[in-house]
């Protein structure tokens, strides 16, 4: 079985909102899949999209092959994941200590 990681349209009219999802290749974009592993909301400025990296890790180990959007989408979620840990480190050195 063919298995890629893609994007499964939902939302309204003119209001487009995506899971990412696990799938056989031959099921339609809406249909069955295997896993839902994030979202992915297009119309949001910023940081748009919510991924579950050990699982997108654990797919492509296995064969799974990403579509171009769901690869830049890993490849942010990943920048985003090394630079957060370095701001929260940044941040809590700066506040002064809480008086009891």
């Amino acid at each position: 079985m063919a298995v890629s990681i893609r994007l499964r349209r939902e939302g309204a009219l003119n209001r487009p909102y995506y899971k990412v999802v696990v799938a056989d290749s031959r099921s339609p974009r809406d249909g069955k899949f295997i896993e839902i592993i994030g979202t992915y909301d297009p119309k949001k400025l910023g940081h748009n999209s919510t991924l579950k990296l050990d699982r997108a890790e654990y797919w492509i180990a296995r064969g799974a092959q990403p579509s171009d959007t769901v690869r830049s989408l890993i490849k942010k979620n990943k920048k985003q994941a090394t630079t957060a840990p370095a701001a929260q480190v940044e941040q809590g050195t700066s506040d002064p200590p809480a008086a009891s």
